[in-house]
């Protein structure tokens, strides 16, 4: 067959921590015809795959280069720092920054948090990743700050995870290439920021309906045959007319009594 279009898809990437499944499952509700395809990616490449069309939009950690990639920002995660179960801190609800000053505090080379010094004493060496990271902190290496989504993510039941103050937070935005803003990107903006199916915004709406004009009132059937005829007299009311003129024959008819 000659001449086919190929069947519309919608590519959303994202990055580790992020649980995309309440957007998915709303979009497929909505758009059951438009596959959505999930394309994971790590932070550090995400932008590179929005920019190079691997994807149609994506759910990042900002900052994000405004120059050529839109963004909408949608929550601030929690700091936390992941600790073996049997440490101190295990024993606390929360610790600060300087509370982890003694401690060996491990800072992955993907990490996400933009630390302009990062809190404890440096490790011997930076682990590649943050999934090295909590491998070293459950060997005792040291601990390891993370957003909350992270420390979830790589969960251990030998390990557990305070929040932290005084940290940089990480926050997770909804971006896509500026000059790509489609039909499809703008169903999914609507769909993360809430509107609902019949949104103004939406191409999937349904027709508003106009209001009905109001119906022509029917002529007054008394006030018609009140109304004269145009060029003629009104009519007398024929009871009175009627009465009137006997009265008057019987005036005219009945001779007087004598007195």
């Amino acid at each position: 067959m000659t001449g086919s279009q190929a069947t519309p898809s919608f590519r959303l990437a994202y990055v580790p921590g992020v649980t995309p499944t309440k957007w998915v499952r709303i979009w497929n509700e909505r758009l059951p015809d438009i596959p959505l395809t999930l394309v994971a990616v790590s932070a550090a490449e995400a932008f590179d795959v929005l920019r190079g069309a691997g994807a149609d939009a994506g759910f990042v950690r900002l900052p994000v280069d405004r120059a050529d990639l839109s963004a909408i920002p949608l929550y601030t995660e929690t700091t936390v720092v992941v600790v073996p179960k049997d440490h101190v801190i295990a024993a606390v609800e929360e610790v600060s920054a300087e509370d982890l000053a003694d401690e060996t505090v491990l800072h992955p080379l993907d990490d996400t948090l933009d630390w302009e010094r990062p809190p404890g004493q440096p490790a011997f060496e930076r682990p590649a990743t943050t999934a090295d990271a909590v491998e070293l902190v459950a060997a005792g290496i040291g601990l390891l700050v993370v957003p909350q989504s992270l420390a979830r993510l790589h969960h251990r039941k030998d390990l557990t995870y305070r929040p932290v103050t005084g940290t940089p937070e990480s926050r997770i935005a909804l971006s896509w290439p500026e000059e790509r803003t489609t039909d499809m990107v703008e169903d999914f903006i609507g769909i993360v920021r809430g509107r609902t199916v019949n949104s103004s915004r939406g191409r999937a709406q349904t027709p508003a309906k106009t209001k009905a004009e109001p119906k022509a009132k029917r002529p007054d059937a008394s006030a018609a045959r009140r109304k004269p005829a145009a060029g003629k007299p009104a009519a007398k009311n024929a009871r009175a007319g009627s009465g009137g003129a006997k009265s008057g024959a019987a005036k005219r008819g009945k001779p007087r009594r004598r007195s």
